[in-house]
């Protein structure tokens, strides 16, 4: 299959020849579901941490003697009713991350591309010419591909696109090592330079 290459003012610059794997496979929301939540969960730290009544200092002693006090027994001031105690159901360090393999993973970025492609959410450009960091310079040609809420994808890190883009709202530009699934799926529109596409297409070979 064939992806139109646009220009500023959304004029057609030509056409790239892409697999129908890449950008025409059927898509599958249980599989993207599943892999966007997987990337989240392993975001998360998992860091959270208290201490059970094993944990506290203290508390070694009985507090008094079992009977004859007038007060209710207590074997140790490190119970979790006592104020200064242990919790009672303590949280502990954990692994919020899910097992995807690289299978589900790669079939996952192929369908979201595939989907927006579909809708029409994705377009292609040669690249974004800047001498400098302007951000005037660049939401003018953003404009100009009626772009507003979009995620750009470059070959490689440019520092003028980046420094352009990054006061712009709802506009990001990453390089092809960070496209994930949950990046793909969170903007409007997702803009691919030449170079970005054929290196998509060299790892999905």
């Amino acid at each position: 299959m064939e992806l139109n290459i646009v220009s500023p003012g959304n004029n057609a610059a030509g056409t790239l020849q892409v697999s129908d794997q890449n950008f025409d496979r059927e898509y599958n929301e249980d599989l993207v579901h599943q892999v966007v939540v997987a990337f989240q969960a392993a975001a998360r730290q998992g860091t959270k941490a208290q201490k059970n009544r094993a944990a506290v200092s203290g508390g070694g002693k009985k507090p008094w003697r079992q009977k004859g006090t007038g007060r209710a027994r207590a074997g140790t001031i490190r119970s979790p009713i006592w104020v200064g105690g242990g919790r009672a159901f303590a949280a502990e360090p954990r692994d919020f991350s899910q097992k995807v393999n690289r299978k589900m993973y790669r079939a996952a970025v192929k369908t979201i591309f595939s989907q927006l492609n579909r809708l029409e959410r994705l377009k292609v450009v040669e690249a974004f010419d800047l001498d400098a960091p302007k951000t005037k310079v660049f939401a003018g040609q953003l404009k100009e591909l009626s772009l507003d809420n979009c995620l750009i994808i470059t070959e490689e890190v440019d520092k003028n696109l980046y420094l352009s883009a990054r006061n712009i709202p709802h506009v990001d530009v990453i390089d092809f090592a960070a496209v994930n699934p949950l990046s793909l799926v969170s903007y409007k529109q997702v803009v691919m330079t030449v170079g970005a596409v054929k290196k998509y297409e060299e790892m999905m070979a």
